[in-house]
């Protein structure tokens, strides 16, 4: 059983950063999908950054192109998502969220994709 666990969410000024971790737990494949999404209140849940260890490519949503960057750090397990430049429209909680294999099509930050998830931590900018 995979679990995950968030951690580094807070509160910030708009302009400001944070950097989320994600600890990986119980996988067994070097195979593998994981994704950063984030919910707003009263919003959908939405894909945020994602990638495969295959390919080693990442995908992010336009809304955090050139903001945002997801890495890993396999000696620790841990997935990361550096977040800059933030906004007050960044403000949601953030969960990590995990799968084996490869998504077809290029839907890494489709969240009915991903099997496993993490509980979130809160990021909250002000303006």
């Amino acid at each position: 059983q995979v679990q995950l666990v968030e951690s580094g969410g807070g509160s910030v000024q708009a302009g400001g950063s944070l950097r989320l971790s994600c600890a990986v737990f119980g996988y067994t494949y070097n195979s593998y999908c994981m994704g950063w999404f984030r919910q707003a209140p009263g919003k959908e849940r939405e894909g945020v950054a994602g990638f495969y260890t295959g390919g080693g490519s990442t995908y992010y949503a336009d809304s955090v192109k050139g903001r945002f960057t997801i890495s890993q750090d396999n000696a620790k397990n841990t997935l990361y998502l550096q977040m800059n430049s933030l906004k007050p429209e960044d403000t949601a909680m953030y969960y990590c969220a995990f799968r084996y294999g490869h998504i077809d099509g290029g839907l890494y930050l489709a969240i009915a994709e991903y099997k496993y998830w993490g509980q979130g931590t809160q990021v909250t900018v002000s303006s």
